[in-house]
């Protein structure tokens, strides 16, 4: 056994010590629910195997840091869930589900919602839980807890390391603890890759939720803007943000995203194997950098596309699609929208400018590692009526024409393309080192994005992405579908220490 494999059957040791009467890791939602129908498990044993896990991954053992609190009413929960399913049967197919928020949506119950920052700390309690959480606590599902993310949602600095906040300190990533998980929806995807919830739901501006899920094996849909609403959720800009699903399958974010989407859609008959059967893809080469370890991935994924009868439009330009107007927008929304939202909620933060004086303040804690650049360049915009601002919007509605209309004019399904390179060191002094990536295309114009696991460069791995018109969530999800179901590419983490290359390995 060399060094490598040593280490990983040590840590999986350590993890068992413990074993639970309930096994809940790499289960999917079927299989979780399956076991309550039955009577094999309880709503609260499934919950108590999911805290037991979370203490021994999270909190010891590899320590991932990647839950930043648990709900201290999830076993209350689960008792009256219980209670429920005998008396009634379940309410849905996530009826004692146990999901993770991001810490930047707003719960009306004993946990805080901070966005990471240590100025939300004593911020009052949310008046209502976000919609969306109210959709899925009505599906029956158990609210675990919150994850840790990016500060602010990676809105505050232009040198941040992704998946640190001043509440939460840094999470790691399961695959390779000194990895970074990317950001911002950094503890969602951990703890999702880590079976320390069923799902999680992480929050999107721009990469927040494909890139972390790319990182951590798992499958990702950022939906259309508007899709889930977005109220309750911390702010950066109401152009750009959206909630979505992390999860180990596409049927897993299938189901969370029906559960919760303002519209309630029902997206699960889109599950079809046989999905990439006709379908036509433009290949967005351009997109996917020149690591060469990233592209044998690449050429795989496009093989399987091929294989199971899709035809390729390889290369497909993306000529003339100006994003430049993302930029601007961030920051003006920002201002605005955050100030709407700490207004509403009430407290000593009122507007940006309180959130910036109260980091210089706390500057020890807040500032050790990065800067707040972005919040500062934001808090000197001078409104939504500027002609800066609505210049920005303008290019930005060119934009959104313009990618339907060179998918139309090549008759596209979708575009795809690797979603990210494989993680990069954690580095707190000199920060994140993104490879290039395709978030932006999808993000800057609302449309529908999702990642499902592609492949691995020395274990860590990389995510192969699926992004179409506006509302095409369904035609995107036949297509992830059926690339999942080909491929197969998602591994179980390993928690090793490293993922450099082992002496006497190479």
């Amino acid at each position: 056994m060399n060094r490598r494999h040593f280490l990983a059957a040590s840590l999986a040791l350590s993890a068992c010590a413990r074993k639970p009467a309930f096994s809940v890791e790499e289960k999917d939602i079927a299989a979780v629910g399956d076991a309550l129908r039955s009577g094999t498990v309880t709503v609260r044993g499934i919950v108590e195997a999911y805290l037991e896990r979370i203490e021994t991954i999270d909190r010891s053992g590899p320590a991932l840091n990647a839950v930043i609190e648990v709900n201290p009413d999830a076993l209350s929960i689960a008792d009256a869930l219980d209670a429920e399913l005998k008396q009634g049967g379940p309410r849905s197919l996530l009826h004692g589900i146990p999901i993770l928020l991001k810490d930047n949506i707003d719960t009306a119950d004993r946990m805080k919602t901070t966005a990471g920052s240590l100025a939300m700390m004593d911020a009052p309690s949310p008046r209502r839980d976000a919609p969306l959480v109210t959709k899925l606590r009505e599906a029956g599902a158990v609210i675990l807890g919150k994850t840790n993310l990016s500060e602010w949602a990676n809105i505050r600095s232009t040198a941040s390391t992704s998946g640190w906040s001043g509440r939460g300190g840094l999470t790691r990533n399961p695959y390779a603890l000194d990895r970074n998980t990317s950001g911002s929806s950094a503890g969602s995807g951990a703890a999702t890759a880590a079976s320390l919830c069923a799902a999680a739901i992480g929050t999107e501006t721009d990469g927040s939720i494909v890139s972390p899920s790319s990182i951590c094996g798992l499958v990702g849909i950022k939906p259309t803007v508007g899709l889930i609403a977005g109220a309750g959720i911390i702010p950066i800009s109401h152009s750009q943000d959206t909630a979505g699903p992390m999860a180990r399958t596409v049927r897993d974010a299938v189901l969370v995203l029906s559960a919760m989407n303002a519209e309630g859609k029902d997206f699960t008959s889109f599950l079809d194997a046989s999905g990439l059967r006709g379908a036509r893809l433009g290949v967005a080469r351009k997109l996917m950098g020149r690591n060469p370890h990233v592209s044998k991935v690449a050429d795989k994924c496009l093989d399987a596309l091929r294989r199971a009868g899709a035809t390729l439009v390889d290369p497909f330009e993306l000529t003339g699609l100006d994003l430049s107007g993302e930029r601007e927008t961030l920051l003006y929304e920002l201002k605005a929208d955050m100030a709407a939202y700490l207004q509403a909620r009430g407290g000593a933060m009122q507007t940006l400018d309180d959130l910036i004086a109260f980091n210089q303040q706390h500057a020890d804690k807040e500032l050790r590692w990065f800067g707040q650049e972005y919040f500062e360049n934001s808090a000197k915009t001078d409104g939504l009526e500027s002609a800066k601002y609505l210049d920005a919007r303008k290019k930005v509605a060119e934009a959104k024409a313009k990618l339907t209309n060179l998918m139309d004019e090549a008759e596209l399904d979708a575009v795809v393309a690797t979603t990210d390179g494989p993680a990069w060191f954690i580095d707190v002094i000199n920060g994140d080192n993104y490879g290039q990536g395709c978030s932006s295309q999808a993000a800057v114009t609302g449309f529908p994005h999702i990642t499902v696991p592609g492949g691995h460069v020395r274990g860590l791995p990389v995510g192969f992405s699926f992004f179409g018109r506006a509302n095409d969530e369904g035609r995107l999800i036949r297509l992830a579908y059926g690339f999942e179901q080909a491929t197969r590419a998602r591994t179980t983490p390993n928690y090793l220490p490293s993922s450099s290359p082992v002496p006497g390995e190479l």
